[in-house]
């Protein structure tokens, strides 16, 4: 045996020299990393995004896949299309009409949820070091993605009508003038994963011109845009530009994630190569799972259930704000959602939320902190709240028990300092003071749109 396959023996990972550098951008997502503590039952998880699918009809979902197997087994356990089948292609151009999308068949790809079809798209754009702009905070598997492909993301502000034109403009600007090429805009225009801002209508508009005059894609990703609470579902920035926007949508909100199957709408030439790239990814995306969902949108009343679950999420959403009101301390603000599953917190000066997560732990709550949904390290003083899946009862309790370990960590200040020597060195010179978006208790509106527009 010679020396260096000993040296090798001896690796943690014997693998290390053999992997391609985009590895180095994989990492575990924040959520995922909560799930051992979020699962445990004397847990209040306000941390996942996963939907209560309780109030589905299962018994009527079981009858239709029992029969779905019964008649058609050969056809819907067999391979299909790279493109998806056509009768939910069909069927998810009624679903986009809803929020004024006039599309065809045969403009749409169906994915393992819109997940794989934000993969399939940056794998189709993105050459590592190029730049992908995304609003600010953004969807934490976003960002995972855009890292696995090595792009430089960008972050660009928001204030409470969504992402700031001005910033984008900025964004791109600068980094056009630093050689790097700007591929798309990804952006979460419906209750914003993480801090559940809802993109207004003239934003929009505004947002669109910019990336006409630009000429940047947007890729408008709408997993929440027909769970609105107080307001009517909102225009899709697709339905006002069919050839700047790739829109991604999906079914594991409105009917169940288990399935897997969303969906790209996209220019043609740009579906072509996402077609391509699902050939070379799996093949076709499960036909079974098509099946599924396209005969649960033929025999039941969806438009109703997904009021009934606007329902539901709406006492979800009121239990979670009235229970901030009752139990945050002085200093504390937090977004007030009209829609989707989240709510964003800011906490008082010199809160550390990644510091604070253990200590939550302890009190039996859990949530995500801020820095997962920022790719430079900002957001500690922020917190992501999930009321989408716990009971309204259950939600008030974790919003009592994350007040009394805010408390905790106030005492804890007020005996030691105003902050620890540890949170002090795992911050940058200047960042005592706060960096991170603040939101006003009173109106649930952003403050602060002095926030740096990204970074690596």
């Amino acid at each position: 045996m010679s020396v260096p396959e000993k040296r090798v023996k001896t690796r943690i990972d014997p693998y290390v020299d053999a992997y391609a550098g985009r590895t180095q951008g994989l990492k575990a997502s924040a959520v995922r990393a909560l799930f051992a503590v979020a699962n445990r039952p004397e847990v209040v998880s306000l941390a996942g995004g996963m939907p209560n699918i309780s109030d589905l009809p299962l018994d009527v979902i079981g009858d239709v896949l029992d029969e779905l197997v019964r008649s058609r087994g050969p056809q819907i356990m067999n391979y299909g299309s790279a493109q998806g089948e056509e009768r939910i292609r069909e069927q998810i151009c009624e679903v986009m009409s809803l929020e004024g999308v006039n599309a065809s068949p045969d403009d749409i790809i169906v994915s393992c949820g819109s997940q794989q079809a934000l993969d399939l798209v940056t794998r189709t754009f993105v050459d590592p070091g190029d730049v992908v702009l995304a609003e600010a905070p953004s969807y934490v598997g976003a960002l995972g993605t855009f890292a696995a492909y090595q792009a430089q993301v960008v972050q660009v502000a928001m204030d409470e009508n969504g992402i700031l034109p001005e910033a984008f403009r900025a964004a791109t600007t600068a980094a056009r003038a630093a050689g790097r090429k700007v591929k798309f805009l990804y952006t979460i225009p419906n209750f914003n994963n993480p801090s559940g801002i809802l993109m207004s209508i003239e934003r929009r508009r505004e947002l669109l011109a910019a990336a006409r005059e630009l000429d940047v894609l947007i890729v408008e990703d709408n997993p929440y845009g027909l769970l609105a609470i107080d307001v009517p579902p909102q225009p899709a920035i697709r339905s006002m530009d069919a050839e700047q926007v790739i829109y991604l949508g999906s079914f594991s909100k409105t009917f169940a994630p288990g399935f897997r199957v969303g969906w790209a709408l996209a220019p043609s030439p740009v579906l072509k190569k996402l077609v391509l790239a699902q050939e070379s990814a799996t093949l076709c995306p499960p036909v079974f799972s098509q099946f599924a969902v396209s005969e649960y949108l033929s025999h039941w009343d969806w438009r109703a259930q997904i009021e009934d679950f606007r329902a539901m999420y709406t006492q979800r959403r009121d239990a979670m704000l009235r229970g901030l009101e009752d139990h945050m301390p002085a200093g504390t603000t937090w977004t007030h959602p009209v829609g989707g599953f989240f709510v964003w917190v800011t906490l008082p000066e010199g809160f550390d939320a990644d510091q604070m997560s253990a200590r939550a732990t302890s009190h039996r709550v859990a949530y995500v902190p801020g820095s997962a949904f920022y790719a430079d390290g900002l957001g500690s003083r922020n917190m992501r709240l999930s009321y989408c899946f716990p009971t309204p009862e259950r939600i008030y309790e974790g919003t009592r028990r994350l007040g009394e370990t805010l408390r905790e960590e106030m005492e804890l200040r007020s005996t030691f300092g105003f902050m620890s020597s540890s949170t002090a060195r795992r911050l940058p010179s200047g960042a005592h003071q706060d960096k991170s978006r603040t939101t006003s208790r009173s109106t649930g509106n952003p403050l602060n749109t002095s926030q740096p527009t990204g970074g690596d």
